[in-house]
């Protein structure tokens, strides 16, 4: 299963790209400081895998991408929630203040992952995050059997902690430029 942490995916794929000086254009996988994907990558098309990595079945069972927040309404919310679904994604939206990241995220994604891991519901994780704060679940994870993976942009602050914890590390850093500049030529 994949779980992504939209806030912090969201925030550290907004500063590569800028960066990169690769433009982000708010439409079908990104809205700024909402939420971001990798153009024409669906979500349960699966992660690349390499001779290093966890074996991991060709699409995931489920991909999750409901640890995100909106400053706005109902109406807002439900045009992320669609969006998210559009993209092959389980979504979970929380409305957040203009002033503070909701705290619904972070434990959302918690639960969520480890009620899965403790009912057998997959046998790899794949973290899309690159907080610290996740190395005690991923302890967690791992003590009940499961092995995890952690994706993130390794120019964009992942966590040593983090990656010590987890099984295999995927950096997507030039994948996610690549696929954005491709985007990007195709608009034009």
């Amino acid at each position: 299963m994949l779980f992504v942490d939209g806030e912090n995916l969201t925030a550290r794929a907004q500063k590569i790209a800028r960066d990169a000086n690769v433009s982000l254009s708010e439409g079908p996988y990104y809205s700024r400081d909402v939420f971001v994907w990798f153009p024409y990558w669906s979500a349960t098309r699966g992660m690349k895998v390499d001779r290093d990595s966890i074996p991991l079945q060709p699409t995931p069972v489920r991909a999750y991408y409901y640890y995100t927040s909106v400053v706005g309404g109902e109406e807002k919310i439900k045009s992320v929630k669609e969006s998210l679904f559009e993209l092959r994604f389980t979504p979970k939206v929380f409305k957040r203040s203009k002033t503070r990241r909701s705290k619904a995220v972070d434990i959302t994604l918690a639960t969520d992952m480890l009620g899965h891991a403790y009912r057998g519901d997959y046998d790899v994780a794949v973290l899309f995050a690159g907080d610290g704060d996740y190395v005690p679940l991923v302890e967690e994870v791992k003590r009940l059997g499961k092995g995890v993976r952690v994706a993130s942009f390794e120019r964009s602050g992942l966590s040593d902690d983090l990656r010590l914890a987890a099984d295999t590390v995927m950096y997507s850093d030039e994948f996610f430029l690549q696929l954005w500049k491709e985007y990007k030529q195709k608009e034009s």
